[in-house]
């Protein structure tokens, strides 16, 4: 049936081009004629054109192909500059010249005078097709394209997103590969991933580190408020500035919680922070201080 379909459009194409038509019937007129007779004028007529006309693709596909050239190493220099992975460099390459070349080949059909609508409508029928088949798989090629080119994250950052935190490992046309703290590999669609929040925590050099301890009401705030500055000043990973911030943050049911912020670089984070709970529930009743626990007082009257 396929066949049947190709065959009924070349015909229609043959039928519809006006040239060709007309060089089947002179010819039909001629077969009987001398050659003296009508060569002049198959040559003049017909040959000539012709040869302008293959002269003149013959120049245009020197030229398209030079152009295509220039911009598929224009943009592969652009690329470059913006330190864009390799494979994709090269992918993009090639589809760009595919592309500007079958362009280039529909233009010399057309110098040509080959009818190319009903070609152009075919081919475009089927993209179409394909297209709506493949709108998930095209989404998340679209969605490695522009991670590739923008890099909201590379390999080796520690992201949140969907749900899933983790290092990145790999970054592919239409997946990424994370590995959670847990050591789970977890597959994330490039399009989803393109348009939905995501948090890269590697991105910066450098990340705010939080606490909240607590002490009991009755307890000294400025002997904890001391000794907590002195926990941090003697952690070399805390940075100098900005400097530590330690003030009570909330005057809670069974304790005063005092809120501690230190900077520190972001390869320290986590070491930064479970060593300083570890100081402060060792620390504390070493200097009188007590760490609440939730209770509640009942009075009974006679």
């Amino acid at each position: 049936m396929a066949n049947d379909s190709i065959t009924s459009q070349v015909a229609a194409t043959i039928q519809n081009d006006s040239t060709i038509v007309e060089m089947a019937e002179t010819i039909e007129k001629v077969k009987d004629t001398p050659i003296s007779e009508w060569l002049p004028k198959l040559v003049d007529n017909y040959l000539v054109p012709l040869g302008l006309k293959l002269l003149v693709a013959f120049l245009i596909l020197i030229v398209g192909r030079w152009l295509v050239k220039l911009l598929k190493n224009g943009l592969n220099r652009i690329m470059e500059r913006r330190n864009t992975d390799a494979s994709l460099r090269s992918f993009l390459g090639s589809l760009i010249s595919v592309l500007l070349n079958f362009i280039l080949i529909i233009i010399i059909i057309s110098v040509l005078g080959i009818n190319t609508s009903s070609l152009v409508a075919l081919l475009a029928s089927a993209g179409l097709a394909v297209g709506m088949a493949l709108s998930g798989t095209l989404q998340n090629f679209a969605g490695g394209v522009i991670i590739m080119l923008f890099r909201p994250f590379k390999v080796g950052d520690y992201i949140s997103a969907q749900g899933q935190e983790g290092v990145v490992k790999e970054i592919q046309i239409f997946n990424t590969i994370i590995q959670t703290l847990d050591n789970k590999v977890v597959t994330i669609p490039n399009g989803i991933l393109s348009t939905g929040i995501m948090t890269n925590f590697a991105k910066e050099e450098t990340r705010r580190v939080d606490w909240s301890f607590s002490i009991s009401y009755g307890d000294d705030y400025d002997k904890a408020k001391t000794v907590l500055k002195r926990l941090c000043d003697e952690d070399e990973r805390i940075l100098k500035q900005p400097e530590v911030f330690v003030e009570i943050g909330k005057l809670n049911e069974s304790s005063v919680d005092i809120t501690v912020r230190a900077w520190v670089k972001t390869a320290d984070y986590w070491g930064v922070f479970f060593s300083m709970n570890e100081k402060v529930y060792k620390t504390f009743p070493t200097e009188g201080l007590h760490l609440p626990f939730p209770q509640m007082d009942v009075h009974v009257k006679q």
